[in-house]
């Protein structure tokens, strides 16, 4: 990976909050994009219209951000909640604010 990736774990759920889709990236902006756009229509994404990027965060270290996404996996649904809930109360589109 070159120096300076910054990669990300995000959470993307749909309109009415009820799918929760966790991955990991190292191209938030782009993977984002992706699932907006529906790139691939046989994902756990499009087929749920998880198209709504309520949490992220960052790290410079990929095994990192891949062990993160392990552990809110792992985690029960309310800890998902919950931590979505933390930062983005609104549970408001994240994406909307980039350029």
């Amino acid at each position: 990976m070159k120096e300076g990736t910054v990669c990300a774990v995000y959470i993307m759920t749909n309109q009415r909050n009820t799918v929760l889709y966790t991955g990991v990236t190292t191209d938030l902006r782009l993977r984002v994009a992706q699932h907006k756009g529906k790139s691939d229509p046989h994902s756990f994404t499009a087929r749920y219209n998880a198209t709504k990027l309520v949490f992220f965060e960052t790290t410079p270290d990929i095994v990192a951000a891949i062990a993160r996404e392990k552990q809110i996996k792992s985690g029960s649904r309310q800890k998902k909640l919950a931590l979505i809930s933390r930062t983005n109360r609104e549970w408001r589109d994240l994406s909307i604010d980039w350029d």
